[in-house]
């Protein structure tokens, strides 16, 4: 069964570029942890306005990812222990492909459903001290996602993943990333995705995906703005 490996939760700091913050350097929690409907109770997000919040309560990263990502990009020390990606979830035993839109988990007395995949950002990139890391996060498909919280109560590392329901079996969260970034995607696949209950960042991203398809306008979004972020000086 699916389980957690490690809960983690971190404190904003200043961050790598001027004027700006993050709490993706966590570190991992022992005990029974506290979780309410904003997340892990003590855990911090740096820029509220992208992060956090109710859609946004919980981060998920699956281990398996890992190894793939030592090779990639390198033998990286902060690919040595969990947190490498700010998850407050290590987890075991799910993915991308197998996690779907609104799926309702129950880990530890918490009740938590899926509510997006991780739109990842320039963050990543210095992170990892990568330039395109988070283009490279998202290519691949490896975001990890977010919960929302259902039912607010305690968790700890150890805990085994139950699923309890899922509503959009067809459309796991690898199927809709590749829907929202790829080119070419048939008409039909997005009106299909934009009749689902999605969060305002990813039916924001469908619409626009929908009315370039409608009117034969195959241009990329520019995401640049997330994906490379701020000047550096």
């Amino acid at each position: 069964m699916p389980s957690v490996l490690a809960v983690l939760s971190g404190k904003a700091k200043a961050y790598t570029r001027p004027k700006t913050f993050s709490a993706i350097d966590k570190r991992m929690l022992t005990g029974g942890i506290e979780v309410n409907e904003l997340g892990l109770v003590g855990d911090e997000v740096g820029d509220p306005r992208v992060h956090g919040g109710k859609d946004k309560a919980v981060h998920c990263y699956p281990s398996e990812h890992y190894e793939y990502w030592k090779t990639a990009i390198g033998g990286k020390s902060v690919l040595n222990t969990p947190g490498a990606f700010g998850e407050n979830l290590h987890t075991t035993g799910l993915t991308e492909q197998t996690v779907c839109l609104g799926d309702q988990y129950q880990i530890g007395s918490v009740v938590f459903e899926v509510s997006q995949g991780r739109q990842p950002c320039w963050k990543l990139n210095d992170r990892f001290d990568v330039k395109d890391m988070a283009l490279h996060v998202q290519n691949t498909r490896r975001t990890g996602w977010y919960f929302r919280v259902l039912k607010p109560g305690e968790l700890k590392a150890g805990d085994a993943i139950a699923l309890r329901e899922r509503p959009y079996p067809d459309w796991n969260l690898y199927r809709i990333c590749r829907t929202l970034y790829e080119r070419d995607v048939p008409l039909t696949e997005l009106e299909q995705l934009k009749a689902l209950p999605l969060p305002e960042s990813w039916a924001r991203l469908a619409e626009r995906k929908y009315s370039n398809a409608l009117n034969k306008n195959n241009d990329d979004f520019d995401l640049s703005a997330r994906t490379d972020g701020p000047a550096r000086y």
